[in-house]
């Protein structure tokens, strides 16, 4: 049965990168995003053949079994073709490119993927990331030791630890079924766009209802305003829904779309690259899977990494603690050389501090007990005393108790 709905691809270079190496396809039932990577050749060729190769999957299936088992066959024939091509041409030795795939088959969405790609799906005013990252970074969130939103900023968020590559002919992909239905909207896209605009502002571009092209328009404008670091490539596909339903021709962006996108380039003569005499398509790395021993020495520097922020906290925390220490002294001392006149119990009293308290903390101590009763003074005067008087320095309290001396009759 073929897919009843609508859909929608984009691709744009971004703002930094010269080229683009992504790759997309929305076609009757096959939707897919492929990220190139391996510089200026390696990346658009490596994205270019995996489209080539699984849009020969674009057609109606009788079992999602059937659908599910052709997409896992298809992304091993391509890791094969992407061997083949550097046994041709070794300047392209490093490329590969993710695989985020999406076969409709009735009711149902067969799902195949491989790299940090995404499929996400927007249902019931809620956005849900389906496909796991296969990075390095997103195993350190899966393990506890990062969050998720340190995990967008993480200096190493673009390592890959599964790629689709020229070094394994039977790569490890992540193949699944799910229910879809009516109203439900797919949202397939490189992390030029999931890396840039955050799930809450993607929601809110999905929930706005509008067509899935104008739709993909606007999350393409966000990831633009947002810098777009990376190639940005989006595919969107409504199931059912009043938009119109997708017929015609297969929609291809990205470097798939330039008829010689899948052509391997001849070699050049006389160049090499910098990193290596053979890898001219290093040049520009975007992502690469590292080997084990690699992989140890990010752990290693992970962890150091945990270790410098620790140290951090504990130095930032230790710094405020002092600092509010030294600011408390430095109040206590400017309290001390303050003095008001009061009472205590039935005589005159001069204190030293402030009236204040700070809960049980009292910021005065007497000074000196003047030995005046309070009962020998004046109405007015014992009211005034005894809710204190206060005193601009020593000498001012001093004159403050010389009158209430004078005015209770009690000789000095």
């Amino acid at each position: 049965m073929v897919f009843q709905g609508s859909s929608a691809a984009i691709s744009h270079t971004g703002k930094v990168r010269s080229n683009n190496q992504d790759s997309a396809y929305a076609g009757s039932n096959l939707f897919v995003v492929a990220d190139g990577m391996g510089g200026h050749a390696g990346g658009d060729v490596a994205s270019s053949l995996a489209i080539a190769r699984l849009a020969e999957l674009d057609r109606p299936y009788t079992s999602t079994a059937e659908a599910e088992r052709a997409l896992r066959d298809s992304i091993a024939d391509t890791a094969v073709a992407l061997i083949d091509t550097v046994a041709q041409r070794p300047e392209l030795s490093g490329m590969g490119t993710t695989v985020s795939a999406l076969i409709m088959v009735d009711d149902y969405a067969v799902i195949g993927h491989i790299g940090d790609s995404r499929i996400y799906l927007y249902r019931d005013d809620a956005l849900t990331q389906i496909t796991a990252d296969h990075t390095f970074v997103q195993r350190l969130v899966d393990s506890g030791r990062i969050t998720p939103e340190e995990a967008r900023y993480h200096p190493r968020r673009s390592v890959l630890m599964r790629v689709l590559g020229d070094m394994d002919p039977d790569p490890e992909v992540d193949t699944f079924i799910m229910p879809t239905q009516p109203g439900d909207r797919w949202l397939l896209c490189s992390d030029g766009l999931s890396g840039v605009v955050d799930d809450s502002h993607t929601a809110k571009a999905m929930a706005g209802g509008l067509a899935p092209g104008r739709t993909a328009d606007l999350l393409l404008r966000q990831a633009l305003d947002g810098g777009a670091p990376d190639n940005v490539t989006i595919v969107l596909v409504d199931v059912g829904g009043q938009h119109p339903v997708f017929i015609g021709t297969p929609t291809i962006v990205g470097s798939a779309s330039n008829p010689s996108g899948i052509e391997v380039p001849a070699a050049r003569v006389g160049r090499s690259g910098w990193l290596h005499p053979n890898r001219q398509a290093a040049n520009e790395p975007t992502h690469f899977e590292p080997a084990a021993e690699f992989l140890e020495e990010l752990i290693e520097e992970d962890r150091r990494r945990a270790r410098l922020r620790r140290v951090g906290w504990f130095v930032g925390f230790a710094l405020v603690v002092a600092a509010i220490v030294v600011g408390l002294v430095l109040a206590y001392n400017w309290t001390q050389t303050r003095y008001f006149v009061g009472a205590d119990d039935d005589t005159v009293v001069v204190y030293r501090g402030i009236q204040q308290s700070i809960g049980p903390i009292t910021l005065s101590t007497p000074y000196e007990d003047t030995q005046i009763p309070l009962a020998d003074l004046p109405d007015f005067d014992r009211a005034t005393v005894e809710g204190t008087i206060s005193a601009r320095s020593l000498s001012d309290a001093q004159l403050i108790v010389a009158r209430l001396r004078e005015t209770s009759g009690v000789g000095g």
